[in-house]
């Protein structure tokens, strides 16, 4: 078991690379002391952006510490999923602790070029070139053209094949549109989210504003597509291999931003007979809605990604989501639209502007599964969660905190939420 400091036990951790590859000894060991824990209930968290392994377990000590007073008689055991994602130093945790240094609007801070060196580690004259250019920026549409390519650059040869979230996905248009265009797009959603939204005397801020956001989210997109990767290729065959050794365990997935993506694709990566899932919960999901969907509306033809992956689960599947998570109400549709969408829009405008084709789970949870429950958490926490099937909980009551530029996003640590898992796994 690992983290002497961990605030539960027994507690393990599993270590996968960006291919999906997990740590196979890491992985033997809680497959061998699972059974001789006398472990039951074994709730599998996964993270979303974190810049190392401390801030990672940072979340899990502090997430599954009130679980053992809410459940005292359960047999939990807790696993905490590393995985390499990222985060941008400027975007505030709740009751973590904040950066000390100071750089200017739109500039990269030291952490967060460390962070995309450990990240892209192939890419680090590259990064060091875009971190250059937020710091001068070049006067011009040429200037901002060079950073939209170099941008490019970083990005390309990271989407790995088949994990997109719908069939009809391609490539988001902001990598793709002009890098002027994008990062006016951009400056202008970042100011709306700034400051008061219908302000008098607002005007067009300097595109350079933007150029940052649109880095930033060519991270995510990377983060996201790497999600699918890991979840698919490492943690669905990790619980296949534990479901052999340990068949009595109840397995219960968790998990926050592409963190939720990551614990969704592991059900693809499941093999054939394995019904150890019991439930599923995602705070705050950083990919689409429709990703689970039978028929994707704009183009009926075509399924989420996920079409009947929820039926792999003995149990349900429960989507937390906040209107006040601004990272998936603002910046995700802004940058998720493909080329082609010229739709132009400002601050909590852009979800309704640009529709429901580029929303996040975390924004309004699960959309175009027949039959899926909407409740608010309240309901859920009070006995009307369903056994089965797709939930959508608003936890807005809750998940409420946090500054620009991504709002509650990271607002997830509430014995709430740890009450959600402990309920949808029916864990007493």
């Amino acid at each position: 078991m690992a983290d002497p400091g961990m605030s539960v036990t027994p507690y393990w951790e599993l270590t996968f690379d960006a291919d999906g590859d997990v740590d196979a000894s890491e992985r033997d060991q809680l497959v061998a002391q699972v059974t001789e824990q006398g472990v039951r209930d074994l709730i599998v968290f996964a993270h979303g952006w974190n810049n190392d392994r401390s801030g990672a377990t940072a979340l899990y000590r502090r997430f599954f510490a009130p679980i053992p007073g809410l459940a005292p008689k359960a047999r939990i055991g807790y696993v905490g999923v590393i995985w390499p994602s990222m985060r941008f130093s400027d975007e505030p945790i709740p009751d973590f602790p904040k950066p000390t240094a100071t750089v200017a609007a739109g500039a990269l801070d030291e952490d967060t070029r460390r962070a995309l060196r450990a990240v892209f580690p192939d890419r680090t004259a590259l990064i060091d070139q875009l971190a250059g250019m937020l710091d001068r920026r070049p006067d011009g549409a040429q200037g901002l053209a060079q950073f939209g390519r170099l941008v490019r650059q970083l990005i390309d040869g990271e989407r790995p094949a088949g994990v997109a979230d719908t069939e009809e996905e391609g490539e988001p248009g902001v990598f793709t549109e002009d890098p002027a265009t994008a990062c006016q797009e951009f400056a202008e959603a970042l100011a709306s989210v700034q400051g008061p939204e219908g302000s008098e005397g607002f005007s067009l801020p300097n595109p350079w504003e933007g150029a940052k956001e649109l880095l930033r989210q060519a991270t995510y997109y990377t983060m996201k597509r790497r999600a699918g990767t890991v979840g698919e290729q490492g943690l669905g065959p990790a619980l296949g291999k534990l479901a052999g050794a340990a068949p009595g365990v109840r397995v219960h997935l968790a998990g926050h931003s592409f963190g939720g993506r990551l614990v969704s694709f592991a059900l693809r990566g499941l093999p054939d007979g394995v019904r150890t899932v019991k439930s599923v919960t995602l705070l705050q999901g950083a990919f689409s809605h429709y990703a689970f969907a039978e028929q994707v509306p704009q183009a009926p033809d075509k399924a989420g990604a996920l079409k009947d992956q929820q039926r792999r689960i003995d149990g349900p599947l429960v989507c937390c989501h906040s209107h006040f998570d601004q990272a998936l109400g603002t910046f995700y549709p802004l940058a998720s639209r493909l080329s082609g969408d010229d739709r132009s829009c400002v601050g909590s405008e852009i979800a309704a502007v640009l529709g429901p084709e580029w929303g996040a789970m975390g924004h309004d949870g699960v959309q175009a599964v027949p039959g899926t429950a909407r409740l608010d958490l309240a309901a859920a926490l009070n006995g009307s969660l369903p056994a089965s099937g797709c939930v959508n909980v608003d936890a807005a009551s809750v998940v409420c905190r946090g500054g620009p530029p991504t709002g509650a996003h990271s607002d997830i640590v509430h014995p709430e939420l740890a009450r959600v898992i402990l309920t949808a796994g029916r864990i007493t």
